[in-house]
């Protein structure tokens, strides 16, 4: 097993902010790809972000880019997502996900169980 434990989400107004935290154990954090990935209700799961191991690239799906920002500690095998500007569409479960390959989005061998985040009024 690798565990994946998100934390951080909740239910917020639209425009609010959150941040999500995903912490790894059980393997070598510092030398994997990582992704965000969120699910909607009734919808099939959508690639958020990725991060490369070291965290010096990223990438973002059109429909966050501007607004999230995935980052990662090494030194503490947490993986982030900072998410501004939130609207009622980034409504999802959230879950963190060791990527199979570099950059692959939804091909991962880990996932975590998932934090939701509500947008809200």
């Amino acid at each position: 097993q690798v565990p994946l434990v998100e934390s951080g989400g909740g239910l917020v107004q639209p425009g609010g902010s959150l941040r999500l935290s995903c912490a790894a154990s059980g393997f070598t954090f510092s030398s994997y790809y990582m992704n965000w990935v969120r699910q909607a209700p009734g919808k099939g799961p959508e690639w958020v972000s990725s991060i490369s191991p070291a965290g010096g690239s990223t990438r973002h799906a059109d429909s966050t880019k501007g607004r999230f920002t995935i980052s990662r500690d090494n030194a503490k095998n947490t993986l982030y997502l900072q998410m501004n500007s939130l609207k009622p569409e980034d409504t999802a479960l959230y879950y963190c996900a060791r990527a199979r390959n570099r950059w692959s989005t939804l091909d991962y061998d880990y996932r975590g169980q998932g934090t939701q985040v509500t947008v809200s009024s």
